[in-house]
């Protein structure tokens, strides 16, 4: 990370996924009139509701600059979706002039894979031979370690700020919501190519 902070073409970037419930809350503080109940209340879903109960999202932080970028996915976190987040990231990456993405992230199976690594080794060749683009040095976090990763505390402070106390939110409201807090446009929602589902 120093390497990378000394060096003005260099990001640093911590990537995660994160899951927003339409139902489930946040763990807050609540409080009421004294003989009235508090207004957080647990919910359900209708059997017929055609939304889904939660959406996923991957997001990548990037402190120097001081922004996440999010993009929501239809459907769960997937080797086909990651490289699709990561070469979208690195699109607007290589626009602000960067040369080198320091990628700090967990080890999901879905970061590990062989479809992933694979992929980051065909893009970074291509880089190195092109000399354009954004070559990824991609950095592990050891296991079972989420506080060494730094859009950690961004998804839990962003899911108490998104919660509706009177009502169950629609899958698209949640999504433009969290876009909301993190000041960032609500993109295109990502999904598993044909070939792949």
């Amino acid at each position: 990370m120093e390497i990378a902070g000394a060096d003005r073409e260099w990001a640093t970037g911590f990537e995660d996924e994160c899951w927003w419930s339409r139902v489930a809350l946040p763990t807050l503080s609540a409080w009421a009139e004294e003989g009235k109940p508090t207004r957080l209340i647990q919910r359900s879903l209708a059997k017929d509701d055609p939304e889904p109960k939660a959406v996923s999202c991957y997001g990548l932080y990037l402190p120097e600059a001081g922004e996440t970028w999010l993009r929501f996915v239809d459907g769960r976190p997937v080797s086909s979706i990651t490289t699709q987040f990561l070469g979208w990231s690195l699109e607007k990456l290589e626009a602000v002039g960067k040369k080198v993405l320091l990628l700090i992230w967990d080890n999901a199976s879905w970061h590990v894979s062989k479809e992933v690594r694979r992929w980051l080794g065909r893009h970074n060749r291509r880089v190195k031979h092109s000399g354009c683009g954004v070559r990824v040095v991609s950095c592990l976090l050891p296991k079972r370690s989420p506080w060494l990763n730094s859009i950690e505390p961004k998804w839990v402070h962003a899911k108490r700020k998104v919660v509706e106390p009177d009502g169950l939110l629609g899958a698209y409201e949640l999504a433009d919501r969290v876009c909301g807090v993190f000041d960032c446009p609500h993109h295109e929602h990502l999904t598993v190519p044909q070939e792949v589902a």
